[in-house]
């Protein structure tokens, strides 16, 4: 097994199944050595993390739903090069909250995905962020978040 893979597990957590798109795109385009991810949405099986943040989903939960995105996202990568240890280094995330127009909490939210990068990854986990707030997001999900990664 790949020592990022036994982080991740070591942490409590697993790689879901890589998700579907539901739309017309792909989950990843390879640039050289970079993976361009499409954004990722919060549902795992039956989990999911809908709505708006703070009135239906709590600042905690969408943290969650975040940590949720990048394990599905790391499932992309794991399929697109074989292994997690390949990743050399973390290079952005963008995160999308579902917020009401009165919060501006939208960097608390993303953190929940960001800390997460940083643990399993280390050094190679930190990276350039954005972190915004919109007025909707696709099947009402409370957050979602695409990544830059740079690859061996």
């Amino acid at each position: 097994m790949d020592s990022i893979l036994a982080r991740i597990e070591s942490l409590g957590h697993t790689l879901p199944e890589v998700p579907v798109p539901v739309a017309a795109y792909v989950n990843c385009v390879r640039s050289g050595n970079l993976l361009f991810l499409s954004g990722g949405l919060p549902i795992d099986g039956d989990r999911k993390v809908i709505g708006k943040v703070p009135g239906d989903v709590s600042i905690e939960e969408a943290q969650e739903g975040a940590r949720i995105i990048i394990l599905n996202r790391l499932a992309v990568v794991k399929q697109e090069i074989g292994s997690l240890d390949k990743v050399k280094q973390i290079v952005a995330l963008n995160g999308f909250v579902n917020s009401a127009p009165d919060f501006f909490g939208h960097p608390q939210v993303v953190n929940g995905a960001s800390e997460l990068l940083i643990e399993i990854f280390g050094e190679k986990g930190k990276h350039s962020r954005t972190a915004l707030g919109a007025a909707a997001l696709p099947l009402n999900v409370a957050v979602e978040i695409n990544l830059i990664v740079e690859v061996e």
